[in-house]
């Protein structure tokens, strides 16, 4: 399967749709990159990525996450995946050289910065 192909963007309809699809479908193939057996799992789906981005955006209101747009679309093609995020943040601009990077997940120490990003989809 051509997955390039598969995530072409230039025939999504629907605001929304078109709105998540670049970004969405970046993500997916990063994912398949990285991970053979979530490349196959597309391949077997059965389903479209215009299906794929509808089901991400269903029942949003005026507004959704990208994270809550990334998990809904790994779950259409993998449903028993769980989807973690990690952001770092680098204040200083030169990858920790002065001040090293700020981790942002529940493992840190108390007295560092600490959120989980996966706590931000039921904000």
């Amino acid at each position: 399967m051509d997955l390039k192909g598969y995530f072409d963007t230039s025939f999504i309809s629907g605001v929304k749709q078109r709105a998540i699809a670049k970004g969405t479908a970046k993500a997916l193939l990063q994912f398949c990159e990285q991970e053979q057996e979530f490349e196959q799992a597309i391949e077997q789906s059965g389903g479209t990525f215009q299906q794929c981005l509808d089901k991400a955006v269903k029942g949003s209101g005026n507004s959704i996450s990208d994270l809550e747009v990334y998990s809904k679309a790994v779950k259409f093609y993998f449903s028993t995946a769980v989807v973690h995020f990690h952001m770092t943040i680098d204040l200083s601009g030169d990858n920790g050289h002065v001040n090293p990077p700020i981790t942002m997940t529940q493992n840190k120490p108390k007295s560092s910065l600490s959120v989980s990003l996966d706590d931000l989809l039921d904000f």
